[in-house]
């Protein structure tokens, strides 16, 4: 007996035509616990069924019980993500006669009414869109009848300002539909008793987690420039180090069936895509969350079929969007932090059972360095704790005005359901009056007899519904077909673009034709080009990774009491050769 006997007939049929005969270990441990209605945190790697762990035991019940739409709410936090679930689980709502809808900023109008009137079982959604649901009189009966809600890859969203507002939003949810389940989904973290606390609120939340069983092999390769990398540097206009880099990250892709290569910025993802192509290879695509839509999903599938054995991605490729099966994971430098070498490395050997292989290349002996602590880090389980800020009060503005859309809210109902929220568990009254006060002299709301109600909050509301911080960009279109190729930060394309000049995007070299007011027209052509930048775009190192690497710098230097010269032959080779004794990296020349 396994828990998928305790399923309905319906949903072992799907398993079995889907080749899964056997649970792994987080589905067995974690699908008992949701059948039984507790509110459960799903922790464990990529790639061992976290996401059937949640959706398998709420299909059961949505079927079993013949619950009215919308019965199950799945948030997660990219438009991205909610597209890729909509295709794992439409399929399955057909077959069980559940409807399966997702709803963003992307949703044609004519899909949007549809779900108003005909609301799916199943709605897939972004936090910013459950907002808006909130405020809408025929959605919110719907979401009324929820009984479910599963929060994805939720410690993306714990440590920063969305997530506090899908916290208010679910307490807000729950003035409607009562008291819900709560399920999240999380990678592993070092303390998920404070994401599980996130999630529940004032509920209590019971942790499922299993270690990290999955084998993985990392090697990490520090270029040393020899004559033919500096020969490729002169024909791809790029240093010897990034040509060394590209020579042997191509060499992994060659070996392998299909690789992802993940950069941790879009400029040099574009800088690296640009160069692989300038070599003839067509078999290599790039994607990034500048690229437009149909760039993104055309990469996606394109990788899915096996058309392009390699991608090289930002974070957007970082949460579980499925490619398909992805044999190595390069990281070109360091990747900065524990949680994302994890995260990453982990879409490779996808499956339980199977071994993730992962290699970071390294350009520089400061990038090797800090490579190989985080590499060490990895294998002790030692990820990064997730951090959930204490009372973000522009939050606590937004959600207030949202709320006075909905009806007139009691000031001391109100006080007491934001306090529910755990990012809001310490909010002092007098903080929270400030706040409205601050509303009511702006015009956004006013309080008459006890109540908060809305006065110019639409406007207000609509325009700052999402908590990621705004800056304008311009839609980079081809001129000959007028589709969009991706966009551009405003700084950039006003202090660098204009008629004539030329920019990389997309891996490809483009002129512009021709700015307009918010998109500016490009042609190809063969030149090398400059590199665009994109804002706010470099990963922190936490303490704890910068400080090892100090000592291990000390380890290295012995008696003398100082770091070795990074710089010098002779302090390179024995730091690499210190690195080769102390962690799984090796030398390559």
């Amino acid at each position: 007996m396994t828990t998928f006997d305790g399923l309905l007939p319906e949903l072992r049929r799907l398993l079995a035509e889907a080749g899964i005969d056997a649970p792994s270990d987080i589905q067995e441990r974690a699908i008992p616990r949701i059948l039984g209605g507790s509110n459960v945190l799903i922790v464990a790697p990529t790639g061992v069924g976290k996401t059937e762990s949640a959706v398998l035991p709420v299909l059961h019940r949505v079927l079993g019980e013949r619950l009215q739409a919308i019965a199950f709410v799945y948030v997660t936090p990219l438009r991205a993500l909610n597209r890729d679930m909509l295709r794992r689980f439409e399929s399955w709502g057909e077959a069980l006669g559940i409807g399966v809808a997702v709803r963003h900023g992307d949703t044609a109008q004519a899909e949007r009414r549809r779900q108003s009137v005909e609301p799916p079982e199943m709605l897939i959604t972004t936090p910013e869109t459950l907002q808006i649901m909130l405020t809408g009189s025929r959605l919110r009966e719907a979401l009324s009848h929820v009984r479910f809600v599963v929060v994805d890859e939720i410690h993306e969203l714990a440590s920063d300002e969305r997530g506090a507002q899908l916290c208010v939003a679910l307490q807000r949810l729950e003035r409607y539909a009562g008291d819900f389940q709560r399920i999240g989904i999380s990678a592993t973290v070092s303390n998920p008793d404070t994401v599980a606390a996130f999630l529940g609120g004032p509920h209590a939340v019971e942790v499922v987690k299993v270690p990290m069983p999955r084998e993985r092999e990392v090697f990490l390769h520090l270029v040393e420039p020899d004559a033919e990398d500096r020969r490729m540097s002169v024909k791809l206009s790029c240093s010897p180090e990034l040509a060394g880099a590209i020579r042997r990250i191509l060499g992994y892709v060659d070996s392998s069936r299909s690789t992802l290569v993940f950069c941790n910025t879009r400029e040099a993802a574009e800088g690296m895509a640009s160069r692989i192509a300038m070599l003839g290879r067509e078999d290599v695509g790039i994607h990034h969350g500048s690229l437009s839509k149909d760039v993104r999903e055309g990469m996606e599938d394109a990788f899915k079929r096996g058309e392009l054995r390699a991608l090289i991605a930002t974070s957007s490729l970082e949460l579980g969007i499925d490619i398909g099966s992805i044999e190595t994971v390069v990281q070109y430098n360091s990747p900065r932090q524990v949680s994302r070498f994890v995260q990453r490395t982990g879409r490779s050997g996808h499956g339980p059972g199977r071994t993730s292989r992962g290699v970071i290349v390294c350009t520089s002996i400061d990038e090797a360095l800090e490579s190989a602590i985080i590499a060490r880090r990895a294998g002790m389980d030692l990820t990064e704790p997730v951090t959930v800020r204490p009372n973000p009060l522009s939050v606590l503005a937004n959600q207030l005005s949202a709320m006075t859309m909905e009806r007139p809210w009691p000031v001391e109902e109100t006080f007491a359901m934001i306090r529910e929220a755990y990012p809001f568990r310490t909010l002092e009254r007098a903080a929270f009056d400030a706040v409205v006060d601050m509303l009511e002299s702006t015009g956004l709301v006013v309080v008459s007899e006890g109540e908060l109600r809305a006065r110019r909050a639409r406007h207000y509301f609509y325009e700052n519904i999402s908590m990621i911080p705004d800056s304008r960009t311009f839609v980079i279109r081809d001129a000959s077909t007028r589709k969009g190729i991706g966009a551009l930060d405003e700084k950039f394309v006003v202090n660098h673009l204009s008629p004539g000049a030329s920019f990389i995007m997309r891996g490809a070299s483009w002129k512009v034709v021709e700015m307009g007011d918010d998109d500016v027209l490009v042609s190809r052509i063969r030149d090398v080009a400059p590199l665009p930048s994109w804002i706010g775009e470099e990963i922190p190192v936490p303490f704890e990774v910068a400080q090892e690497v100090g000592r291990l710098r000390l380890e290295i230097a012995g008696e003398k009491g100082k770091p070795k010269d990074g710089t010098s032959e002779e302090g390179r080779s024995e730091i690499l050769d210190d690195l080769s004794g102390q962690t799984s990296a090796t030398r390559t020349t």
